[in-house]
């Protein structure tokens, strides 16, 4: 009997079945792309020309700049962190491992967001400057403008350099201690051990990491926008809501896809001559280095500092912000509906990307072959492109739906039904569902990977079909994963601004797009409510990662 995530036809190379199932999702994801380059191609013919001679130049140079100083910022801080609490022992080295976490809890356009006020010339840090140096007013003193460029590279560097910390971390606790021995016996002082041994095993994780930092840099269009910086996601957003051109939007998102391919191509080839392998027999944790209390405070000092500005300082503004704002006005009964609207949204999305998950790991888990592999890498793809790029393919897929399912009703039964995807919902939901499916299948994949096969021949062996071995074993040992890909899910897709901003319903507010609604108009304080559930919802992916290293 054929199984229903099979199809009948065997592909020519070695004979591997491709999945119906994960040939369908496949397409799900790849479907908003293909029509992305239509409507592209669409455009005027000089169209492109004038787009590159007036816009592409300064959008490019300032995505360029960001990505450039972003990059070096994640790496220095990340590294440097990583290195610090898995080198040496000081006095609150278990606290501060897992406290540098933390700044993955705020969204970029949050941190942006609490320091325009922070930083405000009449703001407290620069007042309490002023005061310092004797100043009364801002017009004698006043620190560097925030909304810079120099500003939004500091501000996405301490709020991204966890995508640098954790994978180069995980290397270092998991570098063999033999290998430090050997270079001490050689006379090779601490420091240098960290450039000549550590360092350049750490490479991979550190290449993977940056451009995690990257992606998420260019998915930004909160923080940018917020600080004066004209990239291209901001471009495109500009470009669609402003100056109402759809194909010359699509044309900046396929600049920004374009951009995006290198980046994964770069990380690629950094990585592809760089593979190191320690004898698991005889390996043994990096040994700590003990610290005298001078030099442990120091050091805690120092890691402390990424905490404090990318996560402590924004967060006890926000709840002195919302604390004022509750004493004075309440709280908003229109935030109980913008609750239920973000809720509703990230729950159905996230039942969505969960299904989609489980069936592309199911049909993968039984059918092998570069056909299937190739397919499960395209569901890969949706979180690669930034949240805008996906928003702009989805709306211009979906709208053409609407339009055609209007007519032919109109034609036949004399009605119009409006907007029936982008009206009700349903594109968003799409659209998060591609940004974020590839958590979703990485993680059940990885859960069913660690199932012995053997499991799978005992259950046929007793007269179990694949559906069920996938619904009495493998999602029962596999629980754990699906449940932390639901939670990584959820909480990102109630983070998400870019998608969220362009194909929410009519008169629909979430918690993100209230929040830059408020940063754009500079009623902060309006906005500090919302803002703050959205750190406390972004800090439960933080308690999971810190009790994946609660061990170390």
């Amino acid at each position: 009997m054929l199984h229903p995530f099979q199809s009948t036809s065997a592909s020519k190379s070695g004979g591997a079945v491709i999945p119906t199932a994960l040939l369908v999702i496949a397409l799900l994801v790849i479907l908003p792309f293909g029509g992305l380059v239509r409507e592209a191609l669409r455009g005027s013919p000089g169209l492109w020309e004038h787009l590159a001679s007036t816009v592409l130049p300064t959008a490019l140079l300032d995505t360029a700049i960001l990505l450039a100083g972003v990059g070096v910022i994640t790496t220095l801080i990340g590294t440097s962190a990583a290195w610090l609490v898995s080198a040496y022992q000081f006095p609150g080295r278990n606290v501060l491992q897992w406290a540098l976490l933390l700044p993955l809890a705020v969204p970029t356009y949050i941190i942006a967001y609490a320091y325009l006020d922070i930083l405000h010339p009449v703001g407290p840090v620069q007042e309490a400057v002023r005061w310092l140096l004797g100043y009364e007013s801002p017009r004698q003193f006043r620190l560097p403008d925030i909304r810079s460029m120099p500003g939004c590279i500091l501000l996405l560097g301490f709020v991204l350099y966890p995508y640098v910390y954790i994978p180069t971390r995980a290397m270092f606790l998991t570098q063999s201690g033999n290998l430090v021995d050997a270079a001490r016996t050689l006379g090779v002082s601490r420091r240098a051990i960290f450039w000549r041994v550590a360092l350049p095993l750490a490479r991979p994780a550190i290449a993977v990491g940056v451009s995690l930092a990257l992606m998420e840099t260019l998915n930004d269009v909160g923080a940018a926008e917020f600080l004066g910086v004209r990239t291209l996601t901001v471009t495109i957003y500009t470009t669609w809501i402003t100056r109402t051109d759809l194909p010359g939007a699509a044309q900046i998102a396929l600049a920004l896809l374009t951009i995006v391919v290198l980046l994964v191509m770069l990380e690629r080839w950094a990585r592809q001559k760089q593979s190191f392998v320690t004898d698991a027999r005889r390996n043994r944790p990096l040994p700590l280095q003990q610290t005298s209390m001078l030099h442990g405070l120091a050091l805690l000092l120092a890691g402390t500092i990424p905490v404090v500005i990318g996560f402590a300082a924004p967060a006890l503004y926000l709840v002195k912000e919302a604390w004022q704002r509750y004493q004075f006005a309440g709280i908003s009964p229109r935030l109980f509906d913008e609750a239920i609207a973000t809720l509703g949204i990230a729950a159905a999305a996230t039942g969505a990307t969960i299904l989609l998950g489980l069936a592309a790991a199911h049909a993968i888990r039984f059918n092998k072959g570069r056909p299937v592999s190739g397919l499960f890498r395209i569901l890969m793809l949706g979180y690669a492109a930034p949240g805008t790029v996906i928003a702009i393919a989805v709306l211009i897929v979906l709208a053409g739906a609407d339009r055609a399912i209007d007519a032919a009703l109109r034609q036949w039964l004399g009605v119009s039904v409006g907007l029936v995807f982008l009206g009700s919902g349903v594109a968003v939901v799409y659209a998060l569902t591609v940004r974020f499916l590839a958590i979703s299948a990485g993680s059940i994949e990885a859960g069913f990977a660690r199932i012995p096969g053997s499991f799978d021949q005992v259950a046929r062996t007793l007269g179990h079909t694949p559906s069920d071995t996938f619904r009495k074993i493998h999602i029962p040992l596999s629980k754990t994963m699906i449940s932390a890909a639901a939670i990584l899910v959820f909480v990102d897709c109630v983070k998400e601004l870019p998608a969220t901003l362009l194909l929410r319903p009519l008169n629909v507010e979430t918690f993100a797009t209230h929040l830059y609604g408020e940063a754009a108009r500079g009623t902060y304080e309006e906005g500090s409510i919302v803002a703050l559930a959205i750190v406390a919802i972004g800090i439960i992916p933080v308690i999971l990662l810190s009790r994946v290293g609660a061990k170390h």
